[in-house]
């Protein structure tokens, strides 16, 4: 074919004027659906599926528009089509009006659009609510060509967090949220944003034998400019007086007022012995993994440092702190445990009564051994010298207050810690079993969804979102919460709280078959006398569940057993005798 006959038959045949049409008419449409699909919050699939479907319908346009002619009595191939059959063609004027209609109503779209996604100001508007005395200090990059001593870098970004963190003038997030922001971080305006604060530290740490080398940078978030940087090439033991340096720096970057404690405080030098120092650094790079076996691993650590120096009050803080979470972690008995936490942190106040850790350790033992009021003191304490310790907030409120029915002074302080470390996944799915316990059960809802956006996979949150459900009556949905916690976590409780959901819905064979795997689970390790309270209470065998809380209580378990009188769960048993009896003995000021 003659390629200039087949440039005119496509004109002839009016493929050019359809082309054009369909194009500017397509965009259209995919301009409309961009706004209407997220309105009725379609799947992003069919956005997709609709632009595939729009180019494969162009295509076709134009081989309509080539085989086919338009006639009074409808479509005909064009071979068919007599000349006086044909409907006349559109004028150019024609044309071009239906293009500048076309044209106008996708400008005033576009428009639309643009105007409905128009930007906020530049001007530091991402972060201009963070207070300007507030700091995120990000994992420092390990350069040490030894990389086991990854626990050197993390070790002194804690250090430095620790001493900041003293200040009360200063807002400083937690090592739990910045750690998300371990490999190499590129958008630090975006990472200001997340975590509410204004200024970020980050730096490099480099270790060889007794020698390091420290990088460190501050930069101001709201305007993208580095206040300073600085290297420091010190001895090992040396390393505390670099640590001292830079949080004083950073406190007078942030015109930061200190009191004259706070500056005894960041000024410390928590031991002279690098042995001591370095097993400490390692027991808290465990502890900060926060696994049964790992927390076991830390008290090694930890043990060896309060050998190498007994004066140490931060070995005994941190061995303190294990020995508290253990069983809690359910890798052993409270009764083999919490006592030897309890010598730990009271030899931790003795070396040092501003121990922060120390004093906030020894709050929950109190606790533990309901000895409410001296616990609430050691709280106020850890606080008093620590404003800025999310896990002491965090403990206070979702621990203590709870226990004692002060829900909005609970509540309160988890908001606090949430504020201090709000990437923290415990912290931030507490303050949802707070707000459970407080029965506000739809905000726990709200803020249980929060934490699984951070972590979909998160079985604490998910079951305790289940438990939310279930007290506010969607049970379906709380067995739907359940089961997607037990393929994540094989944690007992989980069972427990599956199996009351299924008895009360009349799967009672389903609730004795996870009954069983309790037992067997109870046979290989140690399982928790309070869950088989749960799954007996769902089964209706109120004696038994009731047999198993005083076992509970008998073994010390907590916040088990602290949270007798506030516990939602409990509510089925609460018309017991043997169950109001067992309240009177941790509550006997509630028994005048």
């Amino acid at each position: 074919m003659n390629l200039g006959n087949f440039f005119s038959e496509l004109k002839r045949r009016n493929v050019y004027k359809v082309a054009v049409a369909y194009a500017v008419i397509a965009w259209l449409l995919i301009q409309a659906a961009s706004i209407l699909l997220p309105t009725f919050e379609a799947p992003a699939w069919v956005m997709k599926a609709f632009v595939v479907v729009l180019t494969a319908g162009f295509v076709l346009a134009l081989v309509i528009a080539w085989a086919f002619e338009m006639t009074p009595e409808g479509m005909k191939r064009t071979e068919d089509v007599r000349p006086d059959e044909k409907i006349p063609q559109w004028s150019r004027r024609k044309f071009a009006a239906l293009i500048l209609v076309i044209t106008i109503c996708a400008a005033a779209l576009l428009g639309y659009q643009v105007f409905r996604a128009k930007p906020e100001p530049v001007s530091s508007s991402d972060v201009s609510n963070a207070p300007l005395k507030s700091i995120a200090v990000l994992p420092f990059e390990n350069l040490s060509e030894d990389k086991a001593n990854a626990y050197f870098a993390d070790g002194i970004q804690d250090e430095i967090l620790t001493r900041l963190a003293r200040i009360a003038d200063l807002k400083v997030i937690s090592r739990t949220s910045t750690q998300r922001y371990k490999s190499a971080p590129t958008d630090l305006r975006e990472i200001a944003k997340q975590l509410n604060v204004a200024n970020i530290l980050e730096g490099s740490v480099q270790k060889s034998n007794d020698q390091v080398r420290i990088t460190v940078q501050l930069l101001n978030a709201l305007n993208d400019s580095h206040l300073w940087a600085e290297t420091y090439d010190r001895k090992l033991i040396d390393v505390f007086q670099v640590e001292t340096d830079l949080a004083q720096k950073i406190a007078s970057s942030l015109e930061a007022k200190l009191t004259g404690s706070e500056q005894r405080a960041i000024a410390a030098r928590p031991t002279e012995n690098t042995e001591a120092y370095q097993l400490y650094l390692k027991g808290r790079f465990f502890w900060n993994k926060r696994t049964g076996a790992d927390l076991k691993t830390a008290g090694e650590f930890f043990e060896r440092a309060v050998a190498a120096d007994p004066t140490y009050s931060g070995a005994y803080a941190g061995l303190a702190q294990t020995y508290l979470l253990i069983p809690v972690f359910g890798a052993g008995k409270p009764m083999d445990f919490f006592p030897k936490a309890t010598v730990a942190a009271r030899k931790a106040i003795e070396l040092d009564e501003t121990s922060s850790d120390g004093h906030t350790a020894l709050a929950m033992l109190l606790l533990f051994d309901f000895k409410f009021a001296p616990s609430e003191q050691e709280f106020r304490r850890a606080i008093e010298l620590n404003p800025n310790y999310a896990t002491a907030h965090h403990w206070f409120g979702n621990s203590l207050l709870v226990t004692l029915g002060r829900f909005d002074e609970a509540i309160k302080e988890g908001q606090r810690a949430v504020e201090l470390d709000p990437l923290s996944l415990i912290i931030n799915a507490d303050l949802g079993s707070t707000l459970i316990v407080a029965r506000r059960y739809d905000d726990a809802i709200a803020q249980l969804r929060k934490t699984l956006v951070l972590d979909g996979n998160f079985a604490y949150a998910r079951w305790n979102l289940g438990e939310a459900l279930y007290l506010k009556g969607e049970v379906n949905g709380a067995i739907a919460e359940y089961e997607k916690a037990a393929a994540l976590d094989d944690d007992p409780e989980i069972l427990a709280l599956l199996g009351r959901a299924y008895a009360e819905t009349g799967k009672k064979e389903k609730a004795l078959d996870l009954l069983e795997k309790l037992n067997a689970a109870g046979r290989q390790h140690y399982v928790r006398n309070y869950v088989y309270t749960i799954i007996y209470t769902g089964l209706g065998d109120k004696a038994a569940a009731l047999d198993y809380l005083e076992k509970a209580r008998g073994d010390a378990e907590s916040p088990d057993t602290t949270w007798l009188k506030v516990d939602p769960l409990f509510d089925p048993l609460r018309d017991e005798p043997r169950f109001q009896q067992l309240v009177a003995k941790i509550f006997p000021q509630d028994t005048k």
